[in-house]
């Protein structure tokens, strides 16, 4: 599967998980999740395999960002905004250390182009 598949993906289960949770339809819910993480899993399978770096820390990377994202959604849908706009920072922050490593496998494969 490529790269703009998987997040696709990415993107519609967590759309799909707002959805059901908005519907009261817990069960949905966590099997969705379980799809969330099954496609959180692929893509840092794809991450590590291109960049050439740990699956692990893809994975960890990956399995935060689930976190930190339901959470902030749950925030968000049970009124609690302060505390959802409190976890949006931490997605930012969380989103650049994956950007930085992601960066740090791209710089790995080409370090004649990136030499100062």
């Amino acid at each position: 599967m490529t790269f703009t598949n998987l997040l696709t993906e990415h993107l519609v289960l967590a759309a799909q998980i707002v959805e059901a949770a908005k519907a009261g339809n817990n069960s949905r819910v966590a099997l969705l999740q379980r799809k969330w993480l099954q496609n959180a899993n692929q893509i840092a399978e794809l991450l590590s395999d291109i960049n050439n770096q740990s699956e692990r820390e893809w994975r960890n990377m990956m399995q935060e960002h689930l976190r930190l994202v339901y959470n902030e959604a749950v925030n968000y849908l049970t009124g609690n905004y302060a505390a959802g706009v409190a976890v949006y920072d931490e997605i930012e922050k969380q989103t650049l250390e994956m950007a930085d490593m992601m960066a740090r496998g791209i710089f790995k494969q080409f370090p004649k182009r990136f030499k100062k």
